[in-house]
């Protein structure tokens, strides 16, 4: 039975009883307590439900809210990606497309592509490009060594 139907019938198979003592009262009390528990119970159950047939919904709007907004925690990761992206969708698949097009959809392109590397990728390369770099660039020499000449 759905739970509106619980709340739609009053009766709901228990008439109330007629309270003669302080006992009737407190059990009269505990079976009210009961069916609220019961339909809180009910109520979270619709609640949880409503929220799972929502998120499509949401992932939906996350979407459009990637393709809308930038991420700019990386803003040099951004630049190389944007450069990358401006180049193979410009010049290659947009090749022949009008100039609205070529606009458009880089941009959208870009957008949702700065979101698309999470932080944790983020670092690793980052990582990866101070570990290529240091090995590029030459060492500081310590003060207790000396040039050696050829």
């Amino acid at each position: 039975m759905p739970s509106y139907e619980l709340f739609m019938n009053k009766r709901n198979n228990h008439m109330p009883a007629i309270i003669n003592s302080y006992e009737d009262l407190e059990k009269e009390r505990n079976r009210l307590m009961q069916k609220l528990r019961t339909h809180e119970d009910l109520i979270k159950v619709d609640i949880a439900g409503v929220q799972e047939g929502l998120k499509p919904f949401g992932k939906a709007l996350e979407t459009v809210n990637n393709l809308a907004t930038r991420d700019n925690t990386a803003p040099i990761l951004n630049f190389g990606m944007e450069m990358g992206i401006d180049l193979f969708i410009r010049k290659f698949l947009l090749a022949r497309a009008g100039w609205l097009t070529k606009i458009v959809i880089p941009y959208l392109v870009k957008n949702y592509s700065s979101h698309f590397i999470g932080e944790e990728k983020r670092e690793a390369l980052v990582k990866r490009i101070r570990g290529f770099f240091s090995r590029i660039r030459p060492k500081a020499r310590s003060s207790n060594t000396a040039p050696q000449s050829f």
